[in-house]
């Protein structure tokens, strides 16, 4: 048990300080050692599982991979270039308030001249995506697959290319000015939505939420808002989402670790603080746009079910508005098929089953699991056998938790 605590703590680490580390020494040293810099990383990390296993964690984690990261690429230096090379980063060492401070605010600098950086207009918007989540996000290559609906060698050979354009067309990290920021900032909200979808709905594994990934998300979000140039009623609402959704992280999984479904949650438990500050983000992001963004959208879909008191009482017409809304303004065939839940609350099952019939027909789904698993709730709503259909969802299920949900459902029914 203590191993798999250890492996657990190490694994978070990891996820929280990857991007911070690689950040702020690319900030440091340049663009042109960021593959030197990305081995010199992974190296400090598996020093750290071999000296933290014998000893404690350290108090600041951060600290201590940054120091012997930034170690090892200064002893890179001096190997191959043959010269002395003078740190300057030595108010980083020891743990008082004003040194972590210091190194908090260096790690905020850096992260934020990164993520504009990846997300600069001379990269494609799939290398913008990429060189982020890879970068800033951690992410594995088989996360970046789901998360992009790509193969993982597509993916890792994309991530190749993509780190040439990027030190060749960007050179340097900063953040740039008014104009230049803003017009970056839509792909950066994107970045940070996947960071966050990827963290609060993993698609492969034995998680089915991965918080450090969603709090990431809503740190770099916050991390944005401080910059006058990054306020917009979009990251408003891309805020709110993020804290409606955190605000239920506590019911989605009962003391087994099993999943629960919206239906069954205890929304007592329900994080009354982030609901409140999840309001407040929403009602900042009020526009005068004709068209309200996705964010909008969702956070108002995503407010509806944490105000509800329970399941049954949830307002479904006005889910059903705001899916409708969406469609018509920025159509997706995942949202389209989303909204058959909320009409089916509405209309009924059997209305919501011709409409699944006609997104089949449009779409397809073959291969998606959401799909069988709603046509399968329908079916049962209306007194038919959705067993097989149920089974190809199971069968189509990357996430452990999710497969042994849908198998307890098939069991009863």
């Amino acid at each position: 048990m203590q191993n798999q605590d250890f492996s657990n703590t190490i694994n978070h680490l990891f996820r929280n300080e990857y991007g911070k580390i690689v950040s702020i020494l690319t900030n440091k040293y340049g663009i042109s050692y960021l593959e030197r810099i990305e081995d010199i990383v992974q190296d400090t990390f598996l020093k750290a599982m071999k000296v933290w296993a014998f000893k404690n964690i350290p108090d600041n984690p951060t600290a201590w991979l940054f120091r012997v990261a930034n170690n090892g690429f200064i002893d890179h230096l001096r190997r191959s270039k043959k010269m002395d090379y003078v740190d300057d980063t030595s108010y980083f060492e020891g743990s008082s308030a004003e040194n972590a401070m210091k190194l908090a605010d260096e790690i905020n600098d850096s992260q934020l001249k990164m993520i504009f950086a990846c997300c600069h207009p001379s990269l494609s918007q799939e290398y913008q995506l990429i060189l982020s989540l890879k970068l800033i996000g951690g992410f594995s290559n088989k996360e970046l697959a789901e998360a992009l609906l790509k193969k993982e060698e597509t993916v890792a050979k994309s991530f190749t290319r993509a780190k040439k354009h990027f030190k060749e067309k960007v050179r340097f990290l900063k953040v740039p000015v008014q104009m230049g920021l803003q017009s970056r900032l839509f792909v950066v909200l994107q970045v940070i939505y996947l960071l966050f979808s990827e963290g609060y709905a993993t698609t492969t594994g034995s998680q089915i939420l991965k918080r450090d990934i969603c709090y990431e998300a809503l740190r770099l979000a916050l991390l944005l808002q401080k910059n006058p140039y990054c306020q917009h009623p979009n990251l408003e609402a891309l805020i709110a989402l993020m804290c409606f959704h955190a605000a239920r992280f506590d019911t989605r999984l009962d003391e087994q670790g099993e999943l629960v479904t919206l239906e069954f949650q205890d929304r007592s438990k329900y994080n009354q603080e982030l609901f409140k500050i999840g309001v407040r983000h929403l009602e900042s992001a009020g526009t005068n746009d004709t068209v309200l963004a996705t964010y909008h959208l969702e956070a108002a879909v995503s407010y509806y079910h944490c105000e509800a008191k329970s399941f049954a009482e949830t307002n479904w017409k006005e889910i059903l508005y705001l899916y409708d809304l969406r469609l018509k303004t920025q159509y997706s065939p995942m949202a389209a098929l989303n909204r058959i839940v909320p009409l089916s609350k509405v209309k009924g099952a059997k209305s919501a089953l011709r409409e699944l019939d006609k997104l089949e027909k449009e779409h397809g789904f073959e291969n998606v699991s959401l799909f069988y698993a709603i046509k399968a709730e329908l079916l049962s709503e209306l007194g038919k056998n959705g067993k097989t259909v149920l089974r190809k969802a199971i069968d189509l299920t990357n996430n452990e938790l999710v497969r042994r949900h849908l198998k307890k459902k098939l069991n009863v029914s």
